[in-house]
């Protein structure tokens, strides 16, 4: 416990920025050397595939197969960027649906570019620019694309990124801040959603009182809550001199858990950042502010634990 106690020191520190500027640049070069060999391949699989289809001519009544892929109803209402693609299957489930003028329930009716799709009375299409979009959320925003009681919503702050219809990759409730991922890609966001991925997050909680050791120990041994056990992979103490400051690294995605965790064990969490979210921190980006990714951060996202079937 003890190493995983200063791997958090260096991260929470404020003082030690240099350590923290190394630390981040190590992990990156290591998910990038992982990674390498598998990007390759996948884009000379790509070439290959793009060498072969522009040598095959389109015959008269056929269409090209980017335009004409059938895919899930759910799945293309994700690549429009209306929605991640398990609240799209809730759209379809909810009759707000239509395809062809027909109202469809089944999130896995197969559709195509061919087929006229409305969503709440609204025709769709798959956006063909993709977007990727970092921000660092404040506090008092949610992280929905419309709210009925017209409250703000994270794509206040993000207006001006983009013409694209992007959503938030993931949850991040009202009073919760740090790193959040918008984007129209619906397989990368289906890809970071899925439990089997184990995407890493890493938080820093202010608590109302002092981390005992016995329930510091506790929650890295796993609480048990109403929905079953709670398991961080790391937890510690981001000041040793004040440990009503935590740092804890979890992969879980499920609802509240950080603050359950605590709050199972008698603890108000009077603050709850997010501090890194697969591998992206919000370095140089002011709360409430917001970034484009780079290339090369996409890449590494896109093959992230590629090895996972």
């Amino acid at each position: 416990m003890k190493r995983k106690t200063d791997n958090f020191n260096k991260f929470f520190n404020k003082k030690r920025n240099s350590a923290i500027k190394e630390e981040i640049k190590q992990e990156k070069r290591l998910v990038k050397k992982e990674r390498k060999q598998a990007i390759d391949k996948r884009f000379e699989e790509k070439r290959r595939k793009l060498t072969v289809n522009s040598q095959q001519p389109i015959t008269q009544g056929q269409r090209p197969t980017n335009n004409s892929e059938v895919l899930p109803l759910n799945k293309y209402i994700a690549h429009c960027g209306i929605c991640s693609r398990r609240d799209s299957a809730e759209l379809v489930k909810q009759g707000k649906v239509l395809v062809n003028e027909k109202l469809i329930t089944d999130p896995g009716t197969k559709v195509s570019s061919t087929d006229i799709i409305k969503v709440n009375g609204k025709k769709i299409t798959i956006s063909k620019n993709l977007v990727y979009i970092l921000l660092n959320k404040p506090k008092d925003y949610i992280t929905t694309t419309d709210d009925p009681q017209g409250r703000k919503t994270v794509l206040h702050l993000i207006k001006h990124a983009t013409n694209e219809r992007v959503y938030p990759v993931g949850r991040l409730d009202r009073n919760t801040s740090g790193v959040l991922l918008l984007t129209n890609d619906g397989d990368l966001a289906q890809k970071l959603a899925h439990p089997k991925h184990e995407i890493k997050k890493v938080y820093h909680v202010v608590l109302d009182k002092a981390l005992t050791k016995n329930d510091f120990e506790r929650i890295a041994a796993g609480i048990e809550l109403e929905d079953g056990m709670a398991h961080v992979d790391a937890i510690a103490y981001a000041d040793l001199k004040d440990r009503t400051q935590i740092g804890l690294e979890i992969h879980s995605g499920r609802n509240r858990i950080v603050r359950r965790i605590f709050e199972h064990l008698g603890y108000d969490v009077r603050g709850l950042d997010r501090v890194m979210y697969a591998g992206l921190t919000k370095k140089n980006v002011q709360r409430g502010n917001w970034r484009l990714l780079t290339e090369k951060e996409i890449r590494i996202l896109k093959y992230l634990n590629s090895s996972i079937k």
